[in-house]
């Protein structure tokens, strides 16, 4: 399954680094994203380094999901495609 980071997660003063707001391809409401929560999922950078991380939970209504990675997420991964085990 493929899907597609957008943002960092943001509150009004701090960026989170290695929480992700995740759209999924077929994934369109929070009940599905909900069914999501717990599976791994992972970034490969243009070096070839893996960046893993976990779906914690569904984000809006939309079907985003919110994905915490082990370490921190560099800005070039915003709109890169990830892989969801």
């Amino acid at each position: 399954m493929k899907g597609t980071i957008v943002n960092f997660r943001l509150s009004r003063h701090v960026q989170k680094c290695n929480h992700m707001i995740i759209l999924i391809d077929d994934v369109d409401n929070r009940e599905k994203a909900g069914k999501l929560v717990g599976k791994k999922i992972a970034w490969k950078s243009p070096a070839g380094k893996v960046i893993s991380g976990e779906i914690r939970a569904a984000h809006g209504n939309k079907g985003a999901v919110r994905a915490i990675f082990e370490t921190g997420m560099p800005g070039q991964s915003v709109s890169q495609k990830v892989d969801i085990q």
